[in-house]
């Protein structure tokens, strides 16, 4: 690819795909793409064709998908495989079909086993059960690193999945009902601050920009102090879920879309698997230029003699933890909150520990340069800005 590259960005107002887009924008990629869910519903297997067939992009990334947390993926099960299934196969089909050069497919570490050995490497995928609470989210996630392995080995595709860990940054997402663990404890204890604050300017600000059941603030003190103590956020006081024993990595967006954007650039499935001879095969092209499905002839990117080839994605993080009680401390330290938090035992901790192993990573040529503490007091001060 060069910077005249049409590239494609499915999920590009997203936590990582926005970042994406302005990281390739930062590198002279200036041909992009992108469609919002309003304009072009990925579920929908015939818009998606409809917009290939008009776009025709040299790569895409597939950064799209139906996400959330503990309280999600309990809710909604049936949406975060049948959703997140529907855009892989619609996006990955189509990317194929379309003679796509290059596509990077964006996963998630909750694809490995609940008691994997940690840290966690690529090669510990389907050797034990998942985590019950995200176990339909992790299925589709799988099926679409598979297919993405599988359209390699059957077609010489070059199609790389990427597995990050917990994400965190600029664009997140901090409505109560489905974030994720850092942006929602984030919110929860700058709220229960402002409460204590009487800052109820701040707090409408807040509930307009992200209402909270239905509720904005234009609802009464009451009212609105009802539907956030649903969420264990009261005066001083924030309750949690879990034990805050789990342990936890966390990964700027920035950083994550930094290292997509090198592997996009610069790696290939071949580097992968480790074999100089394996390369795209010459598809079989048809007279309106798309794909023939049915041409045999050189069809097939596997390679007998090289044995099994699986386990192909790549992880993506920093290889460092904290636990949910100590990345409390951290938000309560960086909000200036100086209340309670507790955790409500009762509620479920989720997998215990999740850290992943990113030799393979660094041996790509990648290693991350925001941590922690640095990333926190970023995300608080976006937060921040985006109600103000």
């Amino acid at each position: 690819m060069n910077q005249n590259s049409k590239i494609y960005i499915a999920g590009h107002r997203g936590l990582v795909g926005s970042a994406i887009w302005n990281n390739l924008r930062q590198r002279g990629y200036t041909n992009l793409v992108g469609r919002t869910h309003s304009e072009l519903d990925l579920c929908d297997q015939l818009a998606v064709r409809q917009f290939f067939d008009s776009e025709r992009p040299d790569a895409v990334v597939l950064a799209a998908a139906f996400v959330g947390g503990i309280m999600a993926n309990s809710l909604y099960r049936a949406d975060f495989i049948m959703q997140n299934m529907k855009m892989q196969c619609n996006v990955i089909s189509e990317a194929y079909v379309h003679g796509v050069e290059k596509l990077l497919f964006l996963g998630s570490t909750c694809i490995y086993p609940k008691n994997a050995p940690q840290p966690m490497r690529e090669d510990c995928l389907l050797t034990s059960p998942l985590e019950y609470t995200n176990e339909p989210y992790a299925i589709a996630k799988i099926a679409g690193l598979k297919m993405c392995e599988s359209y390699n080995l059957q077609y010489g595709t070059n199609y790389i999945a990427v597995m990050p860990t917990n994400l965190y940054g600029p664009n997140d997402n901090f409505h109560l009902e489905n974030s994720h663990v850092m942006p929602a404890m984030m919110r929860k204890i700058y709220l229960a601050k402002l409460i204590h604050d009487a800052d109820w300017t701040a707090i409408r600000r807040d509930m307009d920009k992200r209402p909270v059941q239905g509720v904005s603030g234009a609802a009464s003190n009451t009212d609105i102090e009802a539907v956030l103590a649903q969420y264990g956020i009261y005066d001083n006081r924030v309750v949690l879920w879990g034990t805050g024993t789990p342990l936890r990595e966390f990964l700027w967006s920035e950083d994550m879309a930094d290292a997509s954007v090198h592997i996009l650039l610069n790696v290939n499935f071949s580097d992968i698997i480790g074999c100089e001879h394996y390369s795209s095969v010459h598809l079989g092209a048809r007279a309106d230029g798309l794909v023939d499905r049915n041409h045999s002839e050189g069809r097939g990117g596997a390679l007998p003699q090289l044995g099994e080839i699986r386990n192909c994605h790549i992880n993506v993080g920093t290889g460092r933890e904290l636990t949910i009680r100590q990345l409390a401390k951290l938000i309560v330290g960086t909000v200036g909150f100086t209340g309670t938090v507790e955790f409500d035992a009762s509620k479920p901790d989720g997998t215990m520990r999740k850290l992943i192993d990113v030799s393979k990573l660094h041996s790509l040529g990648w290693t991350h340069r925001v941590d922690i503490d640095e990333g926190v007091s970023r995300l608080f001060q976006w937060y921040r800005q985006s109600i103000s």
